[in-house]
């Protein structure tokens, strides 16, 4: 009987350890985009500007993307919500560094100049990215997708967790954000 309970015990801490562990960034699901900021943009229409992507958006389905670098896994994942964007032209999209490395403006623009991107905005914010957006030190990459200004799905990555198969995890969830 006590092998048995304390079993237990120890089953239920190991699921409770794995549930404080569960990392959560950016705003959640369920949740309203916390609104304006005006990051850096290095790619698009106002390259080389501060300016709102939030207000620019507005209440289109937008993929955004908080994350600390141009890792290959970021610039396939922007690839990949790029030919999204191009097939569905309602879709908004921007990745935003949240980084104060000074070389990054120019690794950025190289990265979406070499991955052939064309509708996914690059910019850069604070290190701990905009107010009110909660993007957590421990997140590497977090993916907000959003529509009418209401999240739809959040994800949130460490550093080295975002792979091919959690890209295509997140494609697939652009479904709730496009009309059908």
């Amino acid at each position: 009987m006590v092998r048995t309970l304390s079993v237990a015990v120890l089953a239920l801490a190991v699921v409770g350890l794995a549930a404080a562990e569960e990392l959560k960034s950016g705003p959640q699901a369920g949740q309203d985009v916390p609104g304006p900021f005006h990051p850096l943009n290095v790619t698009g229409e106002n390259a080389n500007e501060k300016h709102c992507l939030f207000c620019e958006f507005g209440e289109a389905p937008v993929a955004m993307i908080f994350a600390r670098e141009a890792s290959p896994a970021v610039v396939k994942l922007a690839q990949k919500i790029d030919a999204a964007a191009s097939k569905a032209k309602e879709l908004c999209s921007a990745v935003i560094f949240c980084s104060d490395d000074a070389a990054l403006p120019k690794k950025a623009a190289e990265a979406a100049k070499q991955a052939g991107l064309k509708k996914v905005v690059f910019a850069i914010d604070n290190p701990a990215g905009p107010d009110g957006y909660k993007v957590a030190k421990d997140a590497d990459v977090t993916v907000v997708l959003y529509l009418d200004r209401s999240v739809k799905s959040n994800f949130a990555f460490k550093k080295g967790e975002l792979g091919d198969k959690q890209v295509e995890q997140v494609v697939a969830e652009l479904a709730k954000i496009l009309p059908k």
